[in-house]
């Protein structure tokens, strides 16, 4: 990963999309290593943060679609959080972990849990 950022100038996410690194080859060592970590943070955490994003414009069209009064207010790395009636409360779960779930086709399955509660403290 490293090599090949160093050549190319960036790093990529599992889906394509690009991290320009402009201090990889610098001769400061500090800038250089810290572009270097990176270049091997970038698949990981970048395709992460696609997946999250993906899963997210799924769920609103999906809320929309189907005329839902949950609402998705919060999103922290790979959380997301919602106001849901009382009496969506099925519904909603069913369709943010198929969305979740289903973000991005994997050679392993990704699970991904769920917790209710009146408040954040609560579903922690």
């Amino acid at each position: 990963l490293i090599e090949k950022a160093h050549r190319d100038g960036f790093a990529t996410t599992q889906w394509g999309r690009r991290r320009y690194l402009p201090e990889i080859n610098s001769a400061n060592r500090m800038r250089r290593e810290m572009a270097e970590r990176a270049a091997i943070n970038t698949p990981i955490q970048g395709t992460a943060a696609d997946m999250i994003k993906t899963a997210m414009v799924r769920i609103h069209r999906r809320l929309e679609q189907e005329k839902m009064k949950t609402k998705m207010i919060l999103q922290v790395h790979d959380e997301l959080v919602f106001e849901v009636p009382a009496e969506e409360r099925n519904q909603a779960e069913k369709l943010v972990l198929a969305e979740m779930e289903n973000a991005m086709k994997l050679k392993v399955p990704l699970k991904v849990d769920s917790a209710w509660g009146k408040n954040w403290r609560e579903c922690s």
